[in-house]
């Protein structure tokens, strides 16, 4: 078994496994399987095409939703304009700031 050991102030804090090693773990527990975690589908993600027109209904420029958003306004620009694709927590600033749902990866 492949482990990888995340440590905090020299202490291990999370231990990482491959995916099908945790379900093998998971089996000789006892215990069911677990479904693949929540991955962001293509309707949800449709939407970022329209990010600059989304931005610019509600008033804002390029650097005030940056600034909400915590990303610089050329990094904003780069996800626009298709060149970077946003973490998850990206998205969710995004779409709590624009008051859009369905970006919640």
């Amino acid at each position: 078994m492949n482990v990888q050991i995340i440590e905090r102030d020299g202490e291990p804090e999370y231990a990482v496994v491959p995916w099908a090693d945790y379900q093998a773990l998971l089996q000789a527990a006892g215990k069911s399987a677990v479904a693949v975690p929540n991955q962001p589908d293509a309707e949800a993600a449709q939407p970022l095409n329209q990010l600059s027109a989304l931005r610019e209904a509600k008033g804002l420029s390029r650097d005030e939703l940056a600034r909400a958003v915590g990303i610089s306004p050329h990094y904003l620009g780069m996800i626009e304009s298709g060149e970077r694709q946003p973490d998850a927590a990206i998205l969710r600033a995004l779409a709590w700031v624009l008051g859009i749902s369905g970006w919640q990866a």
